[in-house]
């Protein structure tokens, strides 16, 4: 199964962003953190979004690239800022998956903060018995 992330830097990014003050800007969006496993037959990520509106979750597959767009909108008002250390703004992620799973039944879940997906393996990458034949008569392979 092949995972990988778009952006090999994210963690020199972030830790750059934290100390020049630029986390979660439009022209820089912020990460989120991830978790992927596979378990038995489906492929499963978990991202958090703590304080993320579900209607600003946003999904997209293109060929074998899924990407996530979230926003935490700033809260405005008459008061005095005392600390500031949760970022605001857009979250994105792209990740490219293999051509083993099948991104067209991926399900996805919004729960206390965390964004689930669920994406099963394709019938073709699933184990399978391949019979042998003799030489008078052809194989077969049983799905």
């Amino acid at each position: 199964m092949l995972l990988r992330t778009t952006d090999p830097f994210r963690d020199f990014d972030r830790l750059a962003s934290q100390f020049l003050g630029t986390l979660g800007t439009t022209n820089r969006p912020a990460v989120m953190p991830m978790d992927a496993w596979r378990e038995g037959e489906v492929f499963r990520l978990e991202f958090d979004l703590p304080g993320v509106a579900p209607d600003s979750i946003d999904l997209d597959v293109e060929r074998n690239v899924l990407t996530v767009r979230a926003e935490r909108v700033a809260q405005n008002g008459d008061w005095e800022m005392l600390a500031s250390e949760r970022p605001r703004g857009i979250f994105s992620r792209q990740l490219v998956l293999g051509d083993n799973l099948d991104l067209d039944q991926i399900q996805a879940n919004y729960d206390a903060g965390v964004l689930s997906l669920t994406i099963p393996v394709a019938e073709r990458a699933k184990p399978r018995k391949i019979e042998v034949g003799t030489s008078s008569e052809p194989a077969a392979i049983e799905a």
